[in-house]
């Protein structure tokens, strides 16, 4: 897989095994509520642990639009992606019992500007506005924790 985020160039993808690392690409969705930010949480599907929504790659989209699509799909949200990666964290898919998908999140920025009343997985997940430090609390992996404790969304690049 190529990974471009620089000057918003396409990835391209080619098939791996099933015990290889995989990435994916996850939506740090934040607002700003009284000068401070707030990040979005949903739940899984299955277990209801508390994650940021994340996704495979897709073929012709920058990792930043696959995060936003993500965002869209999981939580509703309506807003504006970043291709500036802004950490990383690993964990296991389960998507199969006897074959857990080692995995690397790449964490792309999103602001919201709103939330549909209706989107794809409705119904599916739950989704909560955080502080950062709060949303660090509610999430299981440690790395991804760190990133969402230390979050400053005025410390990304403007374009």
């Amino acid at each position: 897989m190529t990974l471009h985020t620089r000057r918003q160039m396409p990835i391209t993808l080619r098939m791996r095994s099933k015990t290889e690392l995989r990435t994916q690409f996850a939506a740090l969705c934040y607002r700003i509520r009284k000068d401070k930010p707030e990040i979005l949480l949903v739940t899984t599907r299955n277990s209801g642990r508390w994650i940021i929504p994340k996704g495979w790659p897709m073929t012709g989209k920058t990792p930043g639009e696959c995060a936003l699509i993500e965002a869209w799909e999981e939580a509703g949200v309506q807003g504006k992606h970043s291709d500036q990666c802004i950490g990383m964290f690993s964990y296991t898919k389960l998507t199969d019992p006897d074959q857990p998908l080692p995995c690397i999140g790449l964490v792309f920025p999103v602001r919201v500007k709103s939330l549909a009343k209706s989107y794809p997985e409705i119904g599916q997940r739950n989704r909560k506005w955080l502080r950062p430090k709060k949303a660090a609390t509610r999430v299981a992996e440690p790395e991804l924790a760190e990133i969402l404790r230390h979050f400053d969304p005025r410390h990304l690049t403007r374009k």
